[in-house]
């Protein structure tokens, strides 16, 4: 599958070090290539304070990476003529409008294709305007939402959203399709057809033994204190519906759900998305906008300003040397997604290469996009 053992071995080195000096507490991860994995592997604990030690069938509750799979139901819609990019909020949640005519001003201009290329306007906060004690009860998100007011024109400003727009995207393919719960839904079209048979939205009772919790490592007075994270150890309980931060999975059904995806759609012999969707999926559609969110963290730490690069709901690589996720080196259409301080996935279609990472210990912001810069540079480095 002409990959480098050496520079495996030097990348597995790398993440035992990081462990060794507390950077973060443990990792399970696969790396790929043509669909092959070249390496599995299992390092440091699940928690540190306990000394548990990291198992492959771990399961990590996998904060902002959940988006895919809430994308990929939109993506599924999509195909299926259930909505269109151009479908507006308001279209299938009307009540998103709230009841002040004037501060409903923009709303009605939201759609799915801002929702997916975090431009819709709304503030980029991981409150969706109620307590966290209530963010699994994704009615309530969207009662609340109503009166959230936008802050930005629709489609003028790249500001990545962790919360909001994932909660309107889920209610919306819940509502498109007729489902009475929007977890149903992702097991029905997503987990179930791909068999991640240890996925799910929420954490199913049966899985909460070998679950890791989340335990943060950043400072007090960064964007989000540590609080903010390890609440939804207590919060993504089984019943719990949160489209954008609220999934748990293991190592092995990342993996399967990025096959997926570097196969164009396809599993088993069908495709459970359709190849042109994922083709603009994986397709630049930001133009040279910056991320508001992470320019602001490049420019605290004197880096260069990154492009935002997203396309449909993937974050790209692009171009440049500014510090991202997948590092300088992949290729510019490699395709992915990541989760506060913890988790990433990406495939590069032009090395047909995948990279699945899954850790415990939630670092800071900064740290995670110079860590996943260096790892991802490794595998990359291991492609011959």
């Amino acid at each position: 599958m002409s990959m480098n053992q050496k520079a495996l071995k030097r990348l597995e080195d790398e993440i035992n070090a990081d462990i060794e000096r507390g950077s973060y507490d443990g990792v399970n991860l696969i790396v790929a290539r043509h669909g092959e994995i070249a390496l599995q592997g299992t390092y440091g604990y699940a928690e540190r304070a306990t000394g548990r030690p990291t198992k492959r069938d771990d399961v990590y509750r996998i904060l902002s990476m959940s988006k895919a799979f809430t994308n990929t139901l939109a993506y599924r819609a999509l195909g299926e003529g259930k909505l269109a990019l151009s479908t507006r909020v308001v279209d299938l949640i009307p009540e998103f409008l709230g009841t002040d005519p004037f501060r409903a001003v923009r709303k009605d201009r939201i759609n799915l294709a801002h929702l997916l290329t975090h431009r819709s306007g709304m503030p980029a906060t991981p409150d969706p305007g109620l307590p966290a004690d209530r963010f699994g009860v994704l009615a309530d998100v969207i009662a609340a939402l109503g009166s959230v007011d936008v802050v930005n024109e629709p489609g003028t400003n790249l500001n990545y959203a962790p919360s909001i727009n994932h909660a309107l995207m889920g209610e919306m393919v819940r509502r498109a399709y007729g489902y009475g719960h929007f977890r149903d839904l992702a097991r029905d079209l997503v987990f179930e057809p791909l068999g991640m048979t240890d996925t799910a939205f929420g954490l199913p009772r049966a899985n909460e033994g070998r679950a890791v919790p989340l335990k943060v490592y950043v400072p007090e007075d960064g964007w989000l204190a540590p609080e903010d994270i390890e609440c939804l150890n207590d919060y993504i309980t089984a019943d719990a519906e949160m489209p954008w931060v609220g999934a748990t999975s293991t190592v092995d059904d990342v993996f399967k759900f990025a096959e997926l995806f570097r196969r164009r759609g396809e599993v088993d012999g069908e495709h459970l998305i359709a190849p042109a969707v994922v083709e603009q999926a994986t397709t630049l559609q930001t133009g040279d906008m910056p991320n508001d969110l992470y320019s602001g963290l490049a420019a605290q730490r004197s880096w260069e300003t990154p492009a935002g690069n997203f396309g449909l709901g993937f974050s790209l690589s692009g171009t440049g040397t500014a510090p991202n996720f997948f590092g300088p080196f992949t290729s510019p259409r490699t395709f992915g997604n990541y989760g506060a301080g913890s988790t990433l996935f990406w495939v590069d279609p032009e090395r047909d290469l995948t990279f699945v990472f899954l850790s415990s210990g939630v670092m800071d912001e900064g740290d995670n996009v110079a860590r996943f810069q260096k790892l991802s540079t490794m595998v990359v480095a291991a492609a011959v």
